[in-house]
């Protein structure tokens, strides 16, 4: 297949003050086996160096004042040209065969699934990290796969089409600040899209979170908040409903 005629791939970066993880992860983009056709940081109102780190690697920098990973990372799938779109962490870092492994994923689903994978956690002791991948990571795909019928998709490793995006996008809930954006956008998929959730599909990620009671204690409120307004919008038994209806009595 001649270059010109393969799907053209965006990889969206929320960052808000944090140039020096961004820097290692634009790093492992750049070593990519499949280089993307585009990379775009999302500068969430960040006062550190994001801007230098954006233009020394010479990625495309858009500048997102309302804070929140919410507002940040659907202002970067408004803004990317790319036909799929992917995101990852800003505190994350790719090995070089992500981006084609999850090209070759994204394209067997076809464009009503998206591909999602787990995180290798770093930066911490071995009880933390036993209790990122099993409890937090684990714990996150086994309850959200519960809730919702399908596996949720995980922010630092994921990517979906275009036309995804378009059909949900006045849905999620760009303007609130403390919503999961993965958790929401996982929630706002329609009953005919799915989520396939990829073993094998792996990034680095930073255990930054895990390190104090308060950090795990924002993400939990943050998770407490995104089931509050999406249960608000859409109740979880009626939208179970909806996916059974479409599936033919199947959860």
């Amino acid at each position: 297949m001649e270059r010109d005629a393969m799907p053209t791939i965006s990889v969206v970066i929320p960052c808000r003050n944090d140039a020096p993880m961004l820097a290692a992860c634009l790093r492992g983009l750049a070593e990519q086996t499949r280089a993307p056709d585009e990379i775009l940081v999302v500068d969430n109102a960040s006062t550190d160096r994001t801007a230098e780190v954006c233009r020394a690697f010479g990625v495309r920098r858009v500048r997102e004042d309302s804070v929140g990973v919410a507002a940040a990372t659907f202002r970067g799938f408004d803004e990317a040209a790319g036909e799929w779109l992917t995101r990852i962490d800003a505190d994350s870092v790719p090995p070089p065969h992500w981006l084609a492994q999850l090209e070759t994923a994204l394209l067997a689903a076809g464009k009503d699934t998206a591909v999602t994978g787990p995180g290798d956690f770093y930066g911490a002791g071995p009880v933390i990290l036993w209790i990122a991948r099993n409890l937090y990571i684990g714990g996150y795909r086994w309850s959200m796969n519960l809730l919702m019928g399908h596996p949720p998709l995980f922010g630092s490793n994921f990517g979906f089409h275009r036309s995804m995006w378009e059909q949900v996008r006045d849905r999620v809930h760009r303007g609130v600040p403390r919503v999961h954006d993965d958790l929401d956008l996982s929630y706002q998929l329609r009953p005919w899209m799915n989520v396939v959730w990829d073993e094998t599909l792996r990034v680095r990620v930073s255990a930054r979170p895990f390190h104090t009671w308060a950090g795990l204690g924002r993400r939990l409120a943050m998770a407490y908040v995104t089931f509050r307004v999406d249960f608000a919008a859409e109740g979880p038994l009626a939208r179970r409903r909806e996916r059974r209806y479409l599936a033919g009595g199947a959860v």
